[in-house]
């Protein structure tokens, strides 16, 4: 009788293995000039961020010299030391500057979390309506439907005009908003993955479905999603200071971004930095993570 053959599978690959690839991309990342470019705009703001109580020269909220210009020095007082206020104060007589600063925290603690938050439930949506489909495909994709059916900022408006502003529901609104267009781009990528030979092996081993798609699929689909990650991280923070400028942002006396930006809106006129710092700051994130999405997709390209 003729021997079998033993025919050598193709390993399957494994989270280590994509996380490895992931690290490597970002490592590669400096023969990008314009992801460097990005990624500097991301890591001075993640800085400043992490260092506002020592780079603030003043408390973000005392009310010290009303409308003045920057550059004007401030003589000090009892309680406050003297110093100079590089960027001006608003009309309360807060420090632009120490504002922009401490600004800085909100966008990059609220930002991230509701992004994660959306790409969480994006996530499990999509691998669920991919690797299942049927009923289980019909029924997300129609939900998701729904959702993206609506404009998104009224969604926005609707949700924290409900419940009340608070950085919470901002997550919430951001996840509800954001989740499906997510898991669009997650079903795609499972309905394209699920019938490579390494999950069908991960079938054949017995392993259970939710296993397959966090170990097997997921990690195999992190190239588009890291890039649009940067990107969204981009949008919400957009949105962020959109809800800010509405009012819908952190209640005061919180600074805000946008709030500061609709604060003295009505002085843009006679007392444009009030507005343009902020406006630069907004400006000089977004541009940075888009930046970086650019260049993480250059690199993924080449690797």
């Amino acid at each position: 009788m003729a021997e079998a053959t033993a025919t050598p599978s193709m390993p399957a690959p494994t989270v280590g293995a994509a996380l490895m690839r992931a690290i490597r991309s970002f490592a590669l990342l400096r023969e990008s000039w314009v992801g460097m470019i990005g990624a500097g705009l991301v890591f001075f703001w993640i800085v400043v961020a992490l260092l506002a109580p020592l780079l603030a020269p003043f408390d973000p909220n005392a009310t010290l010299m009303p409308m003045q210009v920057p550059g004007t020095a401030f003589p000090g007082n009892a309680s406050v030391a003297a110093g100079t206020f590089w960027l001006g104060t608003d009309q309360l007589g807060r420090d632009i500057l120490s504002r922009v600063i401490w600004g800085s925290q909100t966008v990059l603690i609220y930002a991230p979390l509701a992004t994660l938050s959306a790409y969480t439930v994006g996530i499990l949506m999509g691998l669920a309506a991919g690797y299942y489909r049927g009923w289980m495909d019909d029924l997300l994709s129609r939900v998701a439907d729904i959702i993206l059916s609506f404009p998104v900022l009224v969604l926005y408006i609707i949700i924290i005009a409900t419940i009340g502003a608070s950085g919470l529901v901002i997550i919430v609104a951001i996840t509800f908003a954001s989740a499906p267009g997510i898991m669009r781009i997650v079903r795609g990528l499972v309905l394209d993955l699920r019938n490579r030979d390494y999950v069908a092996a991960a079938q054949t081993r017995g392993e259970g479905a939710w296993r397959i798609m966090l170990v097997e699929i997921l990690p195999n689909a992190r190239g588009p999603l890291i890039v649009d990650a940067c990107l969204r991280l981009g949008y919400v923070i957009i949105t962020i200071g959109v809800l800010g400028f509405l009012g819908l942002g952190l209640p005061p006396p919180n600074p805000d971004w946008g709030g500061m930006i609709n604060e003295t809106r009505s002085m843009a006129l006679a007392f444009p930095h009030m507005v343009l710092y902020p406006c630069f700051a907004i400006s000089s994130l977004i541009l940075g993570f888009n930046l970086l999405a650019d260049g993480l997709r250059e690199v993924s390209l080449r690797d």
